[in-house]
């Protein structure tokens, strides 16, 4: 298997390649020359699988420069019930017959980030060691992929983490998991701005060609690609857990801000994963929805980014959304360049034509919207009915998928986080605060180690050359 780039550079690199290089030298985001494709025969070998097993199955359909003994051995190291508290690892979570809850969030840092961040720790340690070199990660997180991250490559061999986050916009909750971390190879960058500004800085940099490869610059945002085939596993396990044969269909509803976990779904819908609809749910920041109602893609300034309940989608500059449409367009480089790059850069926004807006339908996918108040009547009908406590994200998640829901088809909400990561919006619902796992009850009291910056990527970069 070979990648290249969604704009237009068709240089094909291999997959050890691009797990250490993130963004494409052409600004691109990589992606496979083709997506293999599952027969029937193939499904239904895979459906008795433990989770690391299946893991191992479809990403060696990716991966060849990586002996399969020794893939293997990773997928059995990462994906264990002693780090996922299940043996199933994404469980189900029936709600009523047709509605389920798949369980993501029972990682270390207790969000579905894990589920890929954990085996990118075992691939870059595997790798860099194999190569004798170090890696300085740089990251952007709106809540949950920084502590997944840094949990994942904490104490890893040549490995160091410096990631950003929007000051003073994720909760106190996630704020102490990332900044409560001391180790040496750990660093947070606490910016002055919202997610979508350190999101820029971590292309900015990345694409500064010299400064990347003098210092080994490396990402763990969905932009990674490793990080993206990671997550596709879980929607191949979830649909042999929801059915009992081949020739039935499920939907898929994701909380969805960077565009990075739903478009794991698109990679699996396009391997040939019986997936009907593929529902995207935003928050207030509702490029995504606006973008699959009208065919228009408008990214908002930090003004216009709203800081809500679900904040890890308060992102209105939705970076991994360029993978499907680069699909959409009949894999166009020069067009996908055109758009993302120079149309964005010029105007902020584009508008693909009606007849690639009618395309849509053919790749499953729909969309809709929840705010504040859905929330808490989300929360709150979802507790009633069916005792079980969720995130704010997830209740986004699950509120436009009662509204997209067909019947005859089983829908599988993705649950994103535990309810304990939002604490003040569940005591707001409920009136009660979620209950704490063990070990966590003070968590917010640690002594906190962050640096405050403003947006400036040449700071960024002074840091960075600092503590290498």
């Amino acid at each position: 298997m070979r990648y290249i780039s969604t704009r237009g550079d068709q240089t094909e690199r291999r997959f050890c390649d691009i797990l250490l290089e993130g963004l494409a030298p052409d600004g691109g985001l990589y992606l496979p020359t083709h997506y293999p494709q599952v027969d029937d025969a193939t499904l239904t070998r895979w459906r008795g699988l433990a989770y690391a097993d299946l893991a191992f199955e479809i990403l060696s359909l990716y991966i060849d420069d990586i002996p399969a003994e020794d893939l293997r051995a990773i997928t059995r190291r990462t994906y264990t019930e002693a780090v996922f508290g299940t043996p199933e690892i994404t469980p189900l979570k029936t709600l009523e017959p047709g509605l389920a809850l798949q369980a993501l969030s029972n990682g270390p840092t207790l969000a579905f980030k894990d589920m890929a961040m954990q085996l990118l720790g075992q691939l870059f340690e595997y790798e860099l060691g194999r190569r004798g070199q170090t890696l300085n990660i740089l990251g952007a997180t709106s809540g949950d992929t920084g502590s997944a991250a840094e949990y994942a490559m904490r104490g890893k061999a040549g490995v160091n983490v410096f990631m950003l986050s929007p000051h003073g916009r994720m909760s106190p909750f996630q704020q102490a998991q990332m900044f409560s971390l001391q180790d040496a190879n750990i660093h947070n960058i606490a910016i002055e701005g919202v997610f979508d500004d350190c999101q820029d800085i971590v292309k900015a940099v990345s694409n500064d060609l010299e400064f990347k490869r003098k210092y080994q610059i490396g990402t763990v945002n969905s932009i990674n690609w490793a990080r993206l085939l990671a997550q596709v596993v879980y929607y191949f396990a979830g649909y042999f857990q929801a059915t009992t044969s081949n020739t039935e269909r499920v939907s898929f509803t994701v909380p969805s801000g960077n565009f990075g976990n739903v478009c794991a779904g698109h990679v699996a819908r396009m391997m040939g994963l019986p997936i009907a609809q593929l529902v995207v749910a935003t928050n207030e920041n509702d490029v995504l929805d606006e973008f699959f109602r009208t065919g228009v893609y408008r990214v908002r300034g930090s003004a216009e980014t709203h800081e809500t309940s679900s904040p890890s989608m308060d992102i209105s500059k939705a970076s991994n959304f360029e993978r499907f449409v680069f699909d959409l367009l009949g894999r166009d480089g020069a067009r996908t360049k055109a758009l993302f790059g120079e149309a964005i850069a010029r105007e902020g926004r584009f508008q693909i034509s009606a007849g690639e807006h009618a395309e849509i339908a053919r790749y499953g996918f729909q969309s809709g919207r929840s705010s504040h108040a859905d929330r808490l009547a989300t929360i709150r009908s979802t507790h009633a009915r069916y005792g079980v406590v969720v995130d704010t994200h997830t209740a986004d998640g699950l509120k436009v998928a009662q509204e997209r829901r067909e019947p005859g088809v089983t829908m599988l909400v993705l649950e994103t986080a535990l309810p304990v990561k939002f604490a003040a919006t569940i005591e707001e619902a409920l009136g009660t605060a979620p209950p704490r796992p063990a070990g966590l009850e003070h968590i917010e009291s640690l002594p906190k180690r962050v640096v405050v910056m403003p947006v400036d990527v040449a700071g960024v970069q002074r840091f960075i050359e600092a503590h290498v």
